[in-house]
């Protein structure tokens, strides 16, 4: 039924296989371990740039998380509209939602893939998907520090004894694969929530999300070692280190453009800024103009201290007025 996942899946797996028998052995554990943590890698790096992508739109929604709590209390009873409202925040700020779960979804179908071809490795059975019975075999002998690559802890003990493997020494294996997996995973998910914005961490549902990624997450992956075989716990494992270290390099490599862009904004600002002294350019508005000295002005016989307003008129004696003058010259 799910023979499109089975198959390309288990063709990675016999690709790495190649190429790591020839160095350590078709029938070496290393080999085997070797092309798992491969399969892991070649899938991861297929993923990266969905991944960044996924990154950028988690940095866009965490910048506009105020906006979408504003439309959630806009409309407190209405989710069809909420949801219009932030479908259309997203559109306007170019997210899509979807992209982020990419790399997330993908992985999914390689991990039950993964489970189910190297559960279907058992003696005796013959060609698996890409492997014929030659390499079956081989992967059935195979043992890392003495434990075949498909059993684990909680497996039946007849088939333990089809392995010839004891269970003393899958936990010796499985334990640290399982402590070592769950640390990963915890600090995976730690790195990314410590880049998470203080007003997206305080949404209610975030903060779920992050106590179920930072503790729960992990618990299942010891709870799960019970029951997940030696090449799946490594699978885990690789998978988590290979996202922690792509986490660093990604989000240092985001920050760096992010610091890169503000620069640039704060020199334009500064290539725009008038200088001190320079001339303001055309269609500038000119600053205000200062305010004029009042000329000081001799005092009148009333500021002097005699009490009697000055009525004296420039150009006049004190006696004569224009209206008389004017008459005189009539008469004449």
């Amino acid at each position: 039924m799910l023979n499109f996942i089975y198959y390309p899946v288990s063709f990675i797996l016999w690709c790495w296989h190649w190429v790591f028998g020839h160095v350590f052995g078709e029938s070496s554990g290393f080999a085997w371990a070797l092309s798992v943590v491969f399969l892991v890698f070649t899938l991861r790096a297929l993923l990266f740039k969905p991944f960044v992508g996924q990154v950028r739109s988690m940095r866009k929604m965490q910048a506009f998380a105020p906006e979408i709590q504003k439309i959630k209390k806009k409309y407190p009873n209405d989710k069809q509209r909420q949801a219009q409202e932030m479908q259309k925040l997203q559109a306007e700020h170019g997210v899509n939602p979807l992209g982020g779960c990419l790399p997330m979804l993908v992985q999914i179908p390689v991990f039950i893939g993964l489970f189910h071809v190297l559960r279907s490795f058992k003696p005796g059975w013959g060609e698996v998907y890409f492997f014929d019975a030659q390499g079956v075999e081989s992967f059935v002998n195979a043992k890392l520090f003495g434990v075949n690559l498909s059993t684990f802890i909680t497996m039946p003990a007849d088939q333990l004894a089809q392995f010839g493997t004891e269970r003393t020494s899958v936990l010796y294996v499985a334990i640290p694969l399982m402590i070592v997996a769950s640390i990963a995973t915890h600090f995976t998910a730690r790195h990314s929530v410590a880049r998470q914005t203080q007003a997206a961490a305080e949404n209610p549902q975030t903060a779920i999300m992050n106590k179920l990624t930072l503790y729960i997450f992990p618990l299942g992956v010891l709870v799960g070692g019970l029951f997940f075989p030696i090449a799946i716990l490594l699978y885990w494992l690789s998978n988590n280190g290979w996202t922690l270290g792509q986490q660093y390099v990604v989000y240092h490599r985001i920050d760096r453009e992010e610091a890169a862009k503000k620069e640039a904004v704060v020199e334009k600002r500064q290539a725009l800024a008038p200088r001190p002294g320079a001339k303001p350019k055309p269609g500038a508005k000119p600053a205000a103009a200062p305010a004029k000295k009042v000329q000081d002005t001799p005092p009148s016989d009333e500021q002097a201290g005699n009490g009697k307003p000055s009525t004296e008129i420039p150009g006049l004696s004190p006696d004569r007025s224009p209206s008389k003058k004017q008459g005189n010259k009539k008469r004449r």
